[in-house]
């Protein structure tokens, strides 16, 4: 009995590795070294091609919750995310390479997984002794995804992501930023006081550097943007993004003061220099450990590598910048979950075959891994001949096949909310105490089915730095 699992990115990285640890042989099938996807950039698996967050880590914030109930169910990548760790206040922030050389590391050191380098263009022939895992992530390859359309039908779905620039550290004006987190959290982080500012120096204040806009310089820096050349979109491309991750120049479409009150809203924050909260603000998050190089929180963009180069110089403090990976668009490739896949993740219309990650409809990284861990130990308990026992619907990992199994007019992809977890008990509860109640209720459902469900647990991940010659 072997399974195969395509793609060795997080999905598929976390359901190869559940699977191993329960017992099971599997194929990792890889399409780098031969091959690389646009937004690849070296042969690692698991590679990090948007952001270096994987967003906020407090319990009251949903994917804060899903990144716990991974840690207890022996996530590999949670794991190797410790390890690669970098300062970013209220969130799970880590250096990309660390990261990916930690998990690359563990996966091929472990005696049940084999690693093959292949580039994928059909659906691998599936049978109950060998049943398929498809984790290819959101640039699955045009010739395997007209495969996957061949079996799905219309249902089959793209739109673009779009990935945010880094620029070196060396290249920022820091007499013109403070470094500072909003609320003395972090941009996507929940501060654990009600007025922030008492836990700021302990929650990492200096996670991130702020440019600091007045209004005047705002309002010229948003009609560049508007009026910057874009890369626009091929002939055969139909352009859907998704709302949680809109590039800068169309939340910049919307309105002039649309990127103030989103990723460059100044609430939480204050200019030492000045003593008042500045217009508005870019935020620059650490890229890596040693902070030689920043991320534009938010600045996912289309616009032309020449073009960002000059208006991203309009930025305060980023007047010589130089970019070290220019911000572009990219395809993701998903499929309508709630009427093609069954409550194992196995497309209905292909028996044996299953499906994890982005490709099901899922977005961020973390839910990625969700995705890969629900995938395998469901899949393990059915090669087991265990009955079917999902995690509870109050967690959020029930929540992610929640949003899975919903079915709506249009089924489109999405980060885990607390909308897909059931509502607490009591309904006047004041919004952080709600979260909290919630977060409190599936840890605590959550470790009942850990202890109680066949093959939900196995044991801790255990995740060390990898050795300075992996890649």
């Amino acid at each position: 009995m072997k399974v195969i699992v395509v793609g060795a990115g997080l999905a598929g990285c976390e359901a190869a590795f559940q699977l191993a640890e329960r017992g099971i042989e599997v194929e990792l099938v890889e399409q780098k070294p031969k091959a690389r996807t646009p937004a690849q950039n070296n042969d690692s698996l698991c590679e990090l091609v948007c952001s270096n967050s994987m967003r906020g880590a407090a319990l009251v914030n949903a994917v804060g919750l899903l990144k716990e109930e991974l840690r207890r169910a022996g996530s590999l990548v949670m794991a190797a995310a410790e390890v690669a760790r970098v300062p970013a206040g209220g969130a799970l922030a880590v250096d990309r390479d660390v990261f990916a050389a930690t998990v690359t590391a563990r996966i091929a050191s472990h005696p049940r997984i084999h690693l093959r380098h292949e580039v994928v263009e059909r659906i691998p022939e599936a049978a109950p002794e060998r049943p398929v895992v498809l984790a290819t992530g959101p640039l699955t390859g045009d010739a395997l995804a007209a495969d996957i359309a061949r079996v799905v039908g219309a249902s089959h779905l793209a739109y673009y992501d779009a990935i945010a620039p880094i620029v070196s550290a060396d290249s920022i004006d820091w007499s013109k930023v403070f470094k500072q987190s909003r609320w003395g959290k972090g941009a996507d982080g929940v501060a654990t006081e009600s007025d922030g500012a008492r836990d700021a120096a302990a929650a990492g204040d200096e996670a991130y550097v702020n440019c600091p806009f007045e209004k005047d310089a705002y309002f010229a820096f948003v009609r560049a943007i508007v009026e910057a050349q874009k890369v626009e979109p091929r002939s055969f491309e139909d352009v859907r993004y998704f709302e949680g991750c809109l590039p800068i120049e169309v939340m910049a479409s919307r309105g002039e003061r649309t990127l103030a009150f989103g990723p460059m809203k100044p609430v939480g924050l204050t200019d030492p220099r000045t003593g008042r909260r500045p217009y508005a603000v870019v935020q620059l998050r650490p890229e890596d450990q040693a902070m030689t190089a920043y991320n534009l929180v938010g600045f996912q963009t289309r616009m032309t590598y020449g073009e960002q180069t000059r208006v991203f110089r309009m930025i305060p403090g980023l007047e010589e910048v130089e970019i070290l990976r220019f911000g572009s668009v990219h395809r993701n490739t998903f499929v309508d979950a709630p009427r093609m896949l069954d409550e194992r993740m196995q497309l209905k219309a292909l028996p044996n075959v299953f499906l994890a990650g982005q490709i099901t409809g899922v977005e961020g990284y973390v839910e990625s891994c969700a995705g890969g861990l629900l995938c395998a130990i469901l899949l393990a308990q059915a090669l087991r001949g265990e009955r079917l026992t999902p995690p509870p619907e109050t967690t959020a990992l029930g929540g992610i096949r929640t949003h899975l199994s919903r079915e709506t007019e249009r089924f489109q992809p999405s980060n885990i909310t607390w909308a897909c977890v059931p509502p607490p008990p009591d309904p006047k509860l004041r919004k952080r105490e709600r979260y909290q109640a919630m977060a409190d209720r599936a840890l605590a459902d959550l470790d009942g089915w850990l202890a109680r469900a066949p093959l939900a647990r196995v044991g801790a991940a255990r995740a060390e730095p990898a050795p300075a010659s992996a890649s």
